[in-house]
């Protein structure tokens, strides 16, 4: 691993031992990597000698604030972050009156296909690294100078299409001499690939899942979310009851509001069968007018949410966030890149 900012305590302190450099150095190296520095000329405690012997052993890179928006209705705060080879991913910060939730990206586009996403309409170019994914907190907090308490996995990407890397994300950013953001302070979003959720079920970690249902029905859901296709609703339903037996955490189930097809009473009633005997909350989200998508918002999300509740589920509707600066998943970046082609074909 040449990322040093990758690397867990242990695995740092072990790098730096074969250095020929004492244990203690490890503490030191790691804290600063998570205090968000530019370059290793930044670590005050650590001797010039060591730091130059890092630079040549280990890439430092931190990502460049491509583009910035901030929403003049919430203050809500949405970053282009441009990586070292190029490509771009997206994060938001969002104020809430319980702290700053920073929602992070964990791939550079995505292949999923989930039809109302703007995420996926250039596919998966590649997986993020832990540190790429870190970046992203560390630098919005920098940016913004506000703590972030919050942060969900809920960007661009499939977070347990690169589950690896954020197992590791996960447990950077949770350590006490790092960031120390409690894993009941995290929420990760998954399209639902089940081998993912029942490995995560078996980590046993305290975070949220959130499981990104947009349909109780295979018909439907293979419609517009073709991992429905490889692990249907059945399957998904049954590994959301393994998560909870294993974890004890309430699952939250997205489901986006879109006009005519997942909007009906006889799929909120399917719903509340499905969840029978399992805790769950539905997080109603009022679609994204994406232009690449045929897919409009609904005209029933209140009628929807009455009949979940009559059910007795819990179900809420997502507060919309800068909404006058695209701050749905894909939207910056997908500007960038048709911006970047007309730049292209001009020439």
């Amino acid at each position: 691993m040449n990322e040093l900012k990758s690397m867990t305590l242990p695995e740092l302190t072990e790098a730096l031992r074969a250095m020929g450099e004492p244990a203690f150095r490890g503490k030191q190296v790691f804290t600063w990597l998570h205090k968000g520095i530019q370059s290793y000329d930044e670590m005050g405690n650590v001797p010039k000698g060591l730091r130059e012997k890092l630079a040549r052993t280990y890439s430092f890179a931190v990502p460049k604030a491509a583009r910035k928006q901030v929403s003049r209705l919430d203050g809500t705060v949405k970053y282009l972050w441009e990586l070292a080879d190029g490509n771009c991913v997206e994060s938001v910060l969002m104020r809430y009156r319980h702290g700053n939730t920073v929602c992070v990206s964990t791939q550079v586009g995505c292949r999923m296909g989930c039809a109302f996403c703007a995420s996926t309409v250039a596919g998966k170019v590649r997986d993020l690294t832990p540190a790429e994914i870190l970046d992203q907190v560390l630098f919005t907090q920098l940016d913004s100078g506000e703590t972030v308490s919050n942060i969900v996995l809920m960007g661009i990407g499939e977070p347990l299409d690169n589950l690896d890397a954020v197992l590791r994300f996960l447990e950077l950013v949770n350590h006490p001499d790092g960031l120390n953001i409690g894993m009941r302070h995290i929420s990760l979003s998954t399209c639902g690939l089940v081998p993912g959720i029942r490995r995560l079920g078996e980590a046993g970690l305290q975070l949220t899942l959130s499981v990104s249902l947009h349909a109780p029905d295979s018909e439907t859901r293979s419609q517009i979310m073709p991992v429905n296709r490889a692990y249907d609703v059945e399957e998904l339903f049954d590994a959301c009851r393994d998560y909870f037996q294993k974890t004890g955490r309430r699952i939250s189930f997205e489901y986006a509001m879109i006009d005519g097809v997942n909007d009906h009473d006889w799929q909120a009633d399917l719903i509340a069968q499905k969840l029978r005997g399992m805790p769950g909350h539905v997080n109603l989200i009022p679609l994204n007018d994406v232009a690449e998508s045929p897919l409009k918002p609904s005209k029933r999300l209140a009628v929807f949410q009455k009949r979940l509740e009559s059910h007795g589920l819990t179900a809420t509707v997502r507060r919309s966030l800068g909404g006058d600066i695209d701050a749905s998943c894909g939207q910056l970046r997908r500007k960038a890149m048709e911006e970047a082609q007309k730049g292209e074909d001009s020439q």
